[in-house]
Order: C-alpha cells, then structure tokens, then sequence
C-alpha cells in the first residue's frame, strides 16, 4: 500500500495520496510527531 500511494502520489501531486503514504511510514505502535507550538499563553510562568 506504501507503494502504491508513493507512485499515486508522484503521478498525480494528490496531497491525500502523500498523507497516506507519511502515515505508512510510521512504526506500528509509534505516536506521529507533532510539532511542538508554544503560545505565550501556555508558556510556564516565572517565580518571583
């Protein structure tokens, strides 16, 4: 299926086709990385 979305993918520019294929490329058992998004909100306060 890895392949077949690889190949899919590279024909078409079909970015669902790409996400499929990322999404094989994941270890069985294995979270996907986020990236990390850090506001000013969320950031920890300093002690005074």
């Amino acid at each position: 299926m890895r392949d077949f979305s690889w190949k899919y993918f590279s024909i078409t520019g079909d970015v669902d086709a790409y996400l499929l294929y990322k999404e094989y490329q994941i270890q069985p058992g294995e979270e996907p990385e986020l990236p990390e998004q850090e506001s000013a909100a969320e950031a920890p306060e300093t002690m005074q």
